[in-house]
């Protein structure tokens, strides 16, 4: 099955210039949702004790690949959407900055983590995720995407992570 059948283009979302990639219509079809998290789980090399998933489209196939691989899931949300002690990360974007949080006592130390998101762009959600797994002792074993932009050369900000990604553009 060609996924990327499944991925609509939207200009100028969400702003001026930007060609976003759509993946609703690839988690309306059961079968394009099926076959794309058994592809992610198949990608994964290593044994992982957690995966973790970033707000929000990460939030859709990270909870199904932790089921697939039998360990459990946690997320990774913007400041303020997590209940308890948070430890938090900040992280450079195009214009101005941005903070993600994950509960400290998520990722105990030696924990081996998959982390998980749906697009691969410019590395610096990814990047701040895995900061935030080494800082509570996790280890990261590898980064899973379902797109990656590789124009935006977000693999180089992840560099010394092992990066897979089902589909690329």
């Amino acid at each position: 099955m060609d996924l990327k059948t499944f991925i609509r283009d939207i200009p100028d979302f969400p702003s001026q210039g930007i060609l976003f990639k759509d993946i609703t219509p690839l988690l309306k079809n059961p079968k394009a949702l099926r076959t794309a998290t058994e592809r992610l789980a198949q990608m994964v090399g290593r044994e992982v004790d957690i995966v973790v998933g970033m707000e929000s489209r990460g939030f859709f196939f990270a909870p199904m690949l932790a089921s697939q691989l039998d360990v459990g899931f946690v997320p990774v949300r913007k400041p303020g959407k997590l209940p308890g002690n948070v430890v938090g990360e900040t992280y450079a974007l195009e214009y101005g900055q941005d903070t993600l949080e994950i509960l400290e006592d998520s990722i105990s130390k030696g924990d081996r983590v998959l982390v998980h998101d749906d697009v691969l762009a410019t590395g610096g959600t990814a990047g701040a995720t895995c900061a935030l797994i080494e800082r509570l002792g996790g280890l990261v074993v590898q980064c899973n995407f379902l797109i990656e932009l590789e124009f935006l050369n977000g693999r180089e900000r992840l560099n010394g992570f092992d990066v897979k990604s089902l589909m690329r553009y």
